[in-house]
């Protein structure tokens, strides 16, 4: 298990800028762009989203009114657009039964909220743990391709994600806002450390070490 999280956090919080890495404080965006931004880049996921504010505001409602045709052409720029839109209906009709409170689904304890967001088709573990951190102000990893290519340069080489979110022992001191943090600074420094081999060794977290040890029988 890797034990020092909360030490990886504080060396990020040394060298990188606080700010938020979502910057919107609108969850119904937040929610429509973590499944947009699956398999392509944020630039094409802008263009949709300003497609859905100018048609639906992003209330659940307006969105759910649309016929798959104009869902389907309004989220295009994103690409996979057809995949997503039934993602998108899918996700907005769970969230219909609890009257698209999202607090009432937030109230839901982690591993119960986690098992029904995965049960959803078209939302896998990284798009799970998103919406948990950012919409329903849960806490936990993301192991998404930024962390495992980080991780593998600190020593800890994993076969994906559910394998590195298995091996890192979460804190409970790292909250919402921490978990929030960690996701976006491990991006943002990846995709300045993590080009090339030269780029790493420039990087201020080149000589971090993660802490190892065995997991116990609870921890599996």
């Amino acid at each position: 298990m890797i034990t020092n999280i909360e030490e990886l956090y504080e060396a990020f919080s040394q060298v990188m800028t606080h700010k938020r890495w979502w910057d919107t404080d609108n969850k119904w965006e937040i929610l429509l762009g973590a499944v947009l931004v699956q398999n392509t880049n944020w630039r094409n996921v802008d263009y949709a989203l300003a497609n859905l504010n100018e048609a639906t505001q992003f209330l659940p409602e307006n969105v759910l009114a649309l016929d798959m045709e104009q869902l389907q052409a309004l989220i295009r720029p994103s690409g996979f657009y057809r995949g997503k839109s039934n993602t998108i209906i899918a996700l907005l009709t769970w969230l219909e039964g609890y009257h698209f409170d999202l607090t009432q689904a937030a109230d839901k304890d982690f591993l119960t909220l986690r098992k029904e967001l995965l049960a959803i088709k078209g939302i896998g573990e990284e798009t799970a743990d998103a919406l948990l951190v950012y919409v329903f102000d849960h806490s936990t990893f993301i192991a998404d391709k930024y962390a495992q290519r980080l991780f593998e340069k600190f020593g800890f080489a994993s076969a994906g994600y559910r394998q590195l979110k298995s091996k890192i022992l979460w804190p409970e001191t790292m909250d919402t806002l921490k978990a929030q943090n960690l996701h976006g600074w491990i991006i943002d420094y990846g995709q300045v450390y993590l080009k090339n081999d030269e780029s790493w060794q420039n990087g201020p977290l080149r000589e971090f070490k993660l802490k190892l040890r065995r997991p116990t029988l609870s921890e599996g």
